[in-house]
């Protein structure tokens, strides 16, 4: 493979992890019923629509249908992808809850 290959399948291989993170993410708020979006824009107020996360909506099954998803997964993929803030409202949610 050549630099520019090598180049594309790495980004590729990120855009592919960062929409498994979203939907990790998206999944584990529906488990909770929380909003996904709501959270997010809570967390990131002056961003545009995310078009990722409206995506992501689109695959999360019902919470009766979904395998359990640890919040510590949620929080660990969020913070590799550099979702700091999001992960940080994430844990406030879990912590109401207790």
């Amino acid at each position: 493979m050549d630099p520019k290959e090598i180049e594309k399948q790495v980004i590729e291989n990120y855009q592919n992890d960062e929409k498994m993170m979203i939907l990790i993410y998206a999944q584990w708020c529906i488990n909770h019923d929380l909003d996904p979006i709501s959270l997010y824009e809570e967390a990131y107020p002056g961003q545009m629509k995310n078009t990722a996360l409206k995506e992501a909506m689109e695959l999360t099954v019902p919470k009766k249908e979904s395998e359990e998803i640890p919040v510590q997964t949620v929080l660990n993929v969020l913070q590799l992808f550099g979702n700091d803030d999001l992960a940080f409202l994430v844990q406030r949610e879990v912590d109401k809850k207790k």
